[in-house]
């Protein structure tokens, strides 16, 4: 085997690793040979795309998007051999060093998740092609976050939301206001919410926040849907004929997915649900949608982004097969119910 080690890696350029439109990726394809090889092509592939599908056994489906697909030819020459044109050269003994430049498209696409109906990705894909063998082939997948959507209306306005709920047997009525200073938070931000209940009730009654993920994908005329709940807490309990205001604080983990809502065939939403436990009813409560924002990247300094001769610990580690993009951990792990 002429061909011991084939791999492709990146470098990063801030300490979350990630991506957005625009950005250019540089990195390396790294070909160690045990004698100078004659080769048909190396080339680099760019691809974005996604897979949505359903949980439901009926009706099932299954939708598929392409955000991106670029080739760059890193070593060859063309050749004319009759009917059609190869491709020829050749890598030196010892280890060779390919680097590669990519830029990013600047449009709109939605960014890598992977979740229970749903799974974008977007990767760098090293190919050599020998002539009468078969092609060596090495991917690595890297974290592309999308620009926020700040067109999206009422973004950074105050949000609110009300609810008067009555009493079984003429026991009363309980009102309810709900404030958020804005909808759209960064990851590792704080959630500031404000509650107002006026109990005209004769039941005690016990203010609960829940904060929760709602999955949607689509395909074929249908729709799947998941929840999850990633955070409750309840205050004090509010007596009859009194009037209490409620503020509560939601840390947004840093590791939480952004929304996504620029994709056609996937939505990840999250919510706000303020309602009250009351004995012998049941409250539907406030709903007040929340937009999660990709936070602020951090730039490496200078001096660590002065290349392999320097050890730049931003490098990730190189890659020859398809890593799996694992889910953050989950909010109850970051922080616990309380």
């Amino acid at each position: 085997m002429t061909i011991s080690h084939f791999s492709i890696e990146y470098d990063a350029i801030n300490h979350q690793n990630t991506f957005t439109n625009g950005d250019t990726i540089k990195g390396r394809i790294i070909v160690v040979a045990s004698k100078e090889t004659k080769i048909q092509t190396l080339t680099l592939i760019a691809k974005g795309k996604g897979e949505a599908h359903s949980s439901d056994e009926d009706s099932t489906f299954s939708v598929n998007e392409k955000y991106y697909t670029i080739r760059q030819e890193i070593l060859g020459e063309a050749r004319q051999d009759g009917f059609h044109e190869a491709r020829v050269g050749s890598i030196a003994q010892g280890r060779n060093v390919f680097p590669f430049s990519f830029k990013i498209p600047d449009r709109d696409m939605p960014s890598s998740i992977k979740s229970s109906l749903c799974r974008i990705v977007h990767k760098l894909k090293a190919e050599l092609k020998q002539s009468m063998k078969l092609p060596k082939k090495a991917d690595t997948y890297f974290t592309f976050v999308s620009k926020p959507a700040v067109a999206i209306p009422g973004l950074m306005t105050p949000q609110h939301g009300c609810k008067q709920t009555s009493i079984n047997l003429g026991s009363g009525t309980v009102s309810m206001d709900v404030h958020t200073d804005k909808m759209g938070y960064k990851q590792g931000e704080a959630l500031h919410i404000r509650i107002e209940i006026l109990n005209q009730s004769t039941r005690l009654v016990t203010p609960t926040v829940m904060f929760f993920r709602k999955e949607t994908s689509f395909g074929n005329g249908y729709q799947s849907i998941a929840e999850k709940k990633l955070l409750q807490m309840e205050a004090q309990p509010v007596a009859s004929g009194r009037t209490e205001t409620v503020i509560k604080r939601i840390p947004i983990p840093r590791r939480l997915p952004p929304s996504v809502l620029n994709c056609c065939m996937f939505t990840l939403e999250y919510k706000l649900k303020v309602y009250l436990d009351i004995k012998y009813k049941i409250d539907q409560g406030v709903i007040i949608p929340i937009v999660v924002l990709p936070g602020i990247q951090e730039q490496p300094t200078p001096a660590a982004c002065e290349g392999e001769a320097s050890g730049n610990p931003y490098r990730p580690t190189r890659s020859s097969t398809p890593q799996s993009l694992e889910p953050p951990p989950s909010y109850e792990a970051l922080y616990p119910s309380k």
